[in-house]
């Protein structure tokens, strides 16, 4: 136990170095953890051993809780309306590329069809736990490429359990194969375990296995549906949050424990768990118990992962095992780029899907040491495949870079020539998105021509079936601007979502014009000063305006009257815009503003200025005799002064 105290403190402390390093130098937390258990394992030899295998077995779970976390999002309606992508492009990724891999096994290394068909099975799988991780870590979840990644590795976690059922079939004799060697090298083990916890249905007929796995599956849809709010509510009354704790804990350790001892994908098992409590109330609550768990444990994971690659079985034939690992992430990612174009993804999330899926998964781990154990595989194969699986993992976010390299240059690409801006008009608006859109339609409302730029054709096309003339061209360009009119128009409104983008552009509106009135969408305060130093004349802080009239709702609730609430808000909005222009002067580019003195101390001063205005103008309307009409409540009424 203390040894196993001990190793803990080794994977913590590694972690806790390497991981914020490699964050600074952009290269992801996931290669990190990584290069935390490659030094602390086969480099310096600070663990290994029973304890170091029974880290990795905790560590699994974090792996299950991040499925339970991604199914706590996925409403059941949501699933239903994947089935296509999880049939089609998730059933053909895996048995195309098994296929390709076994082809490449029986006629390029010679070995029997059962054994090939095995391994090609074993390699389809990508690693659920590191992709997920990247993905969210880039913010590339959302996009189309990421949704589609999510649909094939779910797929693959699905396909885990035919695949356990399948492996034994191919078994080509022999006996004595062991499932732990004698290094204890990562995966070993795995293949005993599971084949022990599903040791009681091995004598049970096919129906009986298919009867109780169905039972299962139907237990915990149940538990879900009908049990969650009893459960939650009794839990509530004990009022300890701790408790919360618990609960979630137990929901997700026993769900991937019911599932394991009949053989099921334990991941697989939590997922359905949190698709099924998706549409509670209580999900929000299960997130924020569950993520530092999942979190932790998944660091923790990578960092055996690491710590498992033995050096001596590289070092052995480092040629032949580097030589397959790329072989396998050339083979997978012709296979995955072929079905990107099959199923017309575009340029970006193409190379996402291709270079994020073209390694072999933890599962891979587990379905190599089972398939020697049901000696599916020979034992001289088991330590390669294990080296592959596990180094093809490790380049996994280099894999990650290599695609923002591309993804760089795709996005500078033209793929259409801007359009001949045909109108002219004294306000040019430049991006066609929610902020855009309202500034277009309240300008050409009130009688005057706007000129609209977007380079999202997308958007641009939209706007056109509504009957708004707007031009595709990227506005930062100098002459797709002044084909606009740049140089007639009186008003130019930068409505960009990308912030560089928009400061570059008034800068050079700017230079071009400096008579010219500019006004422009700010993200918060710091872009806001960056745009003053370029020349803006109006900065709109996006969410600024909306802020203030939440805040005097608020007020209102609390006991001011509509006018007074009203009053206060536009003290705070005329400081504010002064106290930004203040602070602008004192504002020093690549510093951040906790840094700066004269801006803190200054800051401070500010906020006192108005808190004591507020507070006197409160005061002042109190005592005074506001009007009954001229001011609008929420709904946009005028209302009589209530209280």
């Amino acid at each position: 136990m203390e040894t196993m105290l001990a190793q803990a403190v080794i994977y913590l402390a590694a972690a806790v170095i390497a991981v914020p390093l490699s964050a600074r130098l952009g290269l992801g937390s996931v290669l990190g953890y990584l290069a935390a258990g490659i030094l602390i394992g086969p480099v310096f030899g600070l663990v290994g051993g029973a304890e170091s295998e029974g880290l990795r077995h905790i560590a699994e779970f974090g792996v299950v809780m991040m499925l339970f976390l991604i199914g706590l999002e996925l409403e059941p309606k949501a699933l239903w309306d994947m089935r296509h992508k999880l049939l089609g492009l998730g059933g053909l990724q895996v048995s195309l590329t098994a296929a390709a891999i076994a082809a490449a096994m029986i006629w390029g290394a010679g070995l029997p069809w059962q054994q090939g068909l095995a391994i090609g099975f074993i390699l389809s799988l990508s690693s659920t736990a590191i992709v997920l991780q990247t993905l969210d870590e880039k913010k590339l979840m959302q996009t189309a490429g990421g949704r589609n990644v999510f649909s094939v590795l779910l797929t693959q976690d699905i396909a885990v359990i035919p695949l356990l059922a399948l492996l034994p079939l191919l078994a080509f004799g022999g006996g004595g194969a062991i499932g732990i060697s004698p290094d204890g090298s990562i995966g070993h083990g795995g293949g005993e375990e599971l084949h022990t916890t599903a040791h009681f249905l091995e004598n049970m007929p096919g129906w009986g296995v298919t009867l109780v796995t169905i039972g299962i599956i139907a237990a915990i849809l149940l538990a879900g549906i009908y049990g969650a709010r009893p459960v939650f509510r009794y839990i509530h009354q004990a009022r300890l949050p701790e408790m919360y704790t618990a609960l979630a804990l137990l929901i997700v350790v026993g769900t991937a424990v019911l599932c394991q001892a009949v053989g099921l994908s334990p991941a697989l098992g939590t997922f359905m768990a949190g698709v099924v409590l998706a549409s509670s109330e209580f999900r929000h609550e299960l997130e924020s118990d569950i993520e530092p768990f999942k979190g932790l444990l998944l660091g923790l994971f990578f960092i055996t992962v690491g710590a498992g690659i033995s050096f001596q079985a590289f070092l052995a034939e480092p040629l032949l095992l580097l030589g397959l690992t790329f072989g396998l992430i050339a083979l997978k990612g012709a296979v995955l780029y072929v079905l990107a174009l099959v199923f017309r993804l575009e340029s970006r999330d193409r190379w996402l899907f291709t270079l994020s899926l073209a390694q072999a998964g933890e599962f891979g781990f587990v379905l190599t040491s089972f398939s020697l154990a049901q000696d599916v595989i020979a034992p001289v194969h088991e330590q390669r495949l294990l080296m592959v699986i596990a180094l093809s993992m490790l380049m996994t976010p280099l894999l990650f870079i290599l695609y923002e390299r591309l993804a760089d240059g795709i996005r500078g690409e033209v793929t259409r020539e801007p359009d001949e801006v045909e109108d002219e008009g004294p306000v040019i608006i430049a991006g066609i998105g929610r902020f855009g859109q309202v500034v277009n339609r309240l300008v050409r409302s009130a009688g005057f021509e706007t000129v609209v730029l977007d380079n999202n054709l997308a958007a641009i096309e939209t706007m056109r079936t509504f009957g708004m003339r707007t031009w595709f061209g990227d506005p930062t360009q100098p002459s797709v601007l002044n084909a606009a009119g740049l140089m007639q128009a009186r008003v130019l409104v930068v409505a960009l979502d990308d912030r560089a983008s928009s400061l570059r552009l008034v800068r050079h509106a700017r230079r071009q014009r400096p008579d010219l009135h500019i006004v422009v969408r700010a993200y918060d305060r710091v872009h806001a000063y960056q745009l003053y130093h370029a020349g803006a004349n109006d900065i709109v802080r996006e969410l600024f305006d909306s802020s203030l009239r939440a805040g005097r709702y608020v007020l209102e609730e609390m006991g001011l009257s509509d006018w007074e609430a009203s009053e206060a808000e536009m003290t705070f909005y005329h400081h504010d815009r002064a106290n930004l222009k203040e602070l602008a002067e004192l504002w020093k580019p690549g510093v951040p503003v906790g840094k700066n003195p004269d801006y803190v101390s200054r800051s401070r001063e500010l906020d006192t200025e108005m808190e004591t205005a507020l507070m006197s103008g409160i005061a002042a309307n109190k005592q005074a005799d506001p009007p009954t009409v001229g001011y609008r409540s929420k709904g946009g009424e005028p209302r009589e002064r209530r209280g």
